[in-house]
């Protein structure tokens, strides 16, 4: 178990005052089966008051309303989060996380490294789990991508991902999420925090033996403590962690994100 501490923040600027802004934030690690999260705060510019419900995921949402004109639209939150993954307790089959989202439909570029981890998969021994199996997914993911921000957007499907053979966190999830539900495994999105990246992280999960098992194929490892779940979902799209509408005309936006993950050491 390690004691992480997170700090994450968003900016949003917009070019001309924005008015009846309404937004949804999926932004506040939840306690789950890996980890327990204390201490959390929330500072929102402007003040405005936030409306607390859990969503099907059991992703934390909040949402608001800020009528008066305002140009920026800033938020952080702050807390500890006590994460064990060696210690994940079990959770119930959900058998939607087998099947496509709509941003994992494979094409031709995704069939092909479907067919080519079939074959690796089956030279593997017989008592291989799907853990071992999805890691031999996540190496052929890894080696298929160069990591380049700035080529694709919240948008792009894993099968655009992959033909261009680039992309960003998200995109190697995605890419993973299709192979692996094609070849009979059971797989979740995640969106999070990880130490040292600097912004918000992706990474896959596996369902085995009761539990889910974190993947990171950007890093082509096994997740560890120093992960931390903001929420979970078929693919991105489940778990944006900001969405709104606004009032104004000709509005150019701009954003920033600043995220902080350092373990506390015991006193």
């Amino acid at each position: 178990m390690k004691k992480m501490v997170f700090d994450y923040e968003t900016k949003l600027s917009f070019s001309t005052p924005v008015t009846d802004h309404r937004f949804q934030l999926r932004c506040v690690p939840a306690s789950g089966p890996r980890q327990q999260v204390v201490d959390v705060e929330i500072s929102m510019e402007p003040e405005t008051e936030l409306e607390t419900t859990i969503d099907s995921f059991d992703s934390v949402v909040k949402t608001g309303f800020i009528r008066e004109a305002h140009d920026v639209f800033q938020y952080s939150v702050k807390g500890i989060a006590f994460v064990d993954t060696e210690n994940t307790k079990a959770e119930p089959y959900k058998p939607l996380y087998r099947f496509d989202s709509a941003l994992t439909v494979p094409g031709p570029t995704i069939e092909v490294m479907i067919a080519a981890c079939r074959t690796r998969l089956d030279g593997l021994d017989s008592g291989a789990t799907d853990v071992d199996r999805a890691k031999t997914v996540m190496n052929e993911v890894f080696q298929a991508f160069i990591y380049t921000p700035g080529v694709t957007t919240i948008r792009t499907t894993a099968e655009q991902a992959l033909a261009q053979g680039a992309g960003v966190c998200q995109d190697y999830a995605h890419t993973m999420l299709a192979v692996c539900r094609h070849l009979g495994m059971t797989a979740r999105y995640i969106a999070g925090l990880l130490g040292g990246e600097g912004a918000t992280h992706a990474w896959v999960e596996i369902y085995h033996d009761g539990r889910w098992i974190g993947l990171d194929p950007t890093h082509n490892r096994m997740v560890d403590d120093e992960y931390i779940t903001i929420a979970h979902g078929r693919d991105y799209r489940d778990c944006m962690l900001d969405i709104g509408i606004f009032s104004g005309a000709n509005v150019r936006q701009t954003q920033s994100v600043n995220a902080s993950v350092h373990e506390q050491q015991p006193a």
